[in-house]
């Protein structure tokens, strides 16, 4: 189920960013240095300041969770225990339902799983660069843009998460 994040899944939106990244981002010595107490000011300070948190959850509790901006997604993780079981990808479903006119976001260029994951779902690379401080690394910036013409197509997307 998606669902709007609440205040009351900070500490395990916070957990899931953290643990994905420590599980990803082994080129990225300051995450691989976050405390989980530091995940949880950032998440709180940063990403639950700035953006609209949609939250999948099933009977085992919280899976993942997508951050937007307006049409840019500014945070899609899922926990590494339920990635391939098509919660990202009811995830970026809600994202596209929420922004039908397109999406945009980056992803680190190293990030061969997200960037698969997106590539995808149709989303095409338009921009190579270098990621802000702290990270400082070579990123990639990825645009998705809806069919002229066409309808919502992920609705079997939905049915077969």
């Amino acid at each position: 189920m998606i669902r709007l994040f609440d205040e009351n899944d900070a500490l395990e939106a916070a957990r899931i960013w953290h643990r994905s990244g420590l599980d990803e981002y082994d080129y990225l010595p300051s995450f691989q240095q976050l405390t989980e107490s530091k995940a949880l000011d950032i998440f709180l300070g940063v990403i639950h300041a700035s953006c609209e948190i949609w939250i999948e959850e099933s009977t085992q509790g919280l899976r993942g969770f997508v951050a937007l901006k307006g049409s840019y997604i500014d945070r899609l993780y899922v926990h590494p225990d339920y990635q391939r079981l098509g919660v990202g990808t009811a995830l970026l479903a809600q994202a596209k339902r929420l922004a039908p006119q397109g999406l945009e976001l980056h992803t680190h260029q190293q990030n061969q799983r997200a960037r698969s994951f997106y590539e995808k779902f149709g989303f095409l690379a338009v921009k190579f660069g270098i990621s802000p401080a702290p990270e400082c690394v070579p990123d990639v910036e990825y645009h998705w843009r809806p069919a002229e013409g066409a309808t919502f197509g992920d609705q079997s997307v939905l049915e077969n998460s």
